[in-house]
């Protein structure tokens, strides 16, 4: 049996589905016992869980061959990142009483840089998951494909997006979530010993540039990006409602000067940007 955790998501869905479609027990683990009636019609055993309840995860994760991890984000977090760190406290808590036959944790590019930013908490995950005497794996994947989707509606009706990714012609390492999920789910099925990091990125890397002319050959209109001048991002991320925005801030600096980058060689997926980009046109 495989415990999964962050069905209701994007990537924790694409995991359950592959191992459901793969003809393997699935335990979709959610803190809303109605978002998992779509789950439970797929055949998935239901386990209720917060992800700070050692407890309740410790009864999810008894008896699976595979857990994958999936940590709830914190895009505006208090300094010291407390948030992750409680979960962090009921994982390990958890992992080590249920002990199960291996761990996939979902990770991300950058996650060993040294400079203080907004995935400096998947950074703890690791540190701290690392201890545990089973094996894991931390899947440490490029920036999303699907981050686009809060672009949709701009470039549709205004034919211009706004990129923090600058400068318009530098090239990031990008993914799409269908490959994510795949290749978690495959990454499960595995054995090993100990620690493995495993990277991920799409086909090739992308530029803002190529974002935009992805949306016009989508949308059959031009479709240009324009550059959000960093001297503002403090400015409009406290009038969005953050009060902490400096890790944001921070993590799109990484990413822009190329210190949140890969540490080795990644492996590459199969989806195009353009295919994720006309899925989100499409789901829109």
């Amino acid at each position: 049996m495989f415990a999964i955790t962050g069905v209701t998501g994007q990537v924790g869905g694409i995991v359950a589905t592959q191992l459901l479609q793969a003809g393997l027990p699935v335990r979709a683990i959610l803190r809303n016992a109605e978002k998992g009636k779509a789950w439970h019609e797929k055949g998935a055993e239901l386990a209720l869980a917060e992800m700070t309840d050692a407890e309740a995860l410790t009864a999810a994760f008894a008896g699976a061959e595979g857990v994958f991890l999936l940590i709830p984000p914190t895009f505006d977090p208090t300094s010291g990142f407390p948030e992750v760190r409680a979960v962090i406290d009921a994982l390990k808590t958890a992992l080590l009483r249920a002990r199960p036959e291996r761990v996939v944790c979902l990770s991300t590019i950058g996650a060993q840089a040294e400079e203080p930013n907004l995935l400096s908490q998947l950074g703890l995950v690791e540190q701290e998951l690392s201890t545990l005497p089973l094996p894991i794996a931390f899947l440490r994947a490029a920036w999303f494909m699907e981050n686009a989707a809060w672009d949709v509606a701009a470039a549709r009706e205004a034919g211009v997006i706004a990129s923090f990714l600058q400068p318009l012609d530098q090239a990031y390492p990008m993914v799409s979530v269908a490959d994510v999920g795949e290749r978690a789910a495959s990454l499960l099925r595995e054995n090993w010993a100990g620690k493995r990091i495993v990277e991920l990125q799409g086909p090739e890397k992308v530029t803002p540039a190529d974002i935009a002319a992805a949306f016009s050959k989508v949308l059959g209109k031009p479709v240009s990006a324009e550059i959000v001048a960093r001297d503002g991002w403090e400015e409009l991320f406290k009038g969005q409602g953050m009060r902490n925005p400096i890790p944001r801030i921070r993590m799109i600096d990484g990413f822009n000067e190329g210190w949140i980058r890969f540490e080795g060689q990644p492996e590459r997926g199969s989806t195009t940007l353009e295919t994720a980009i006309r899925r989100l046109v499409e789901a829109a």
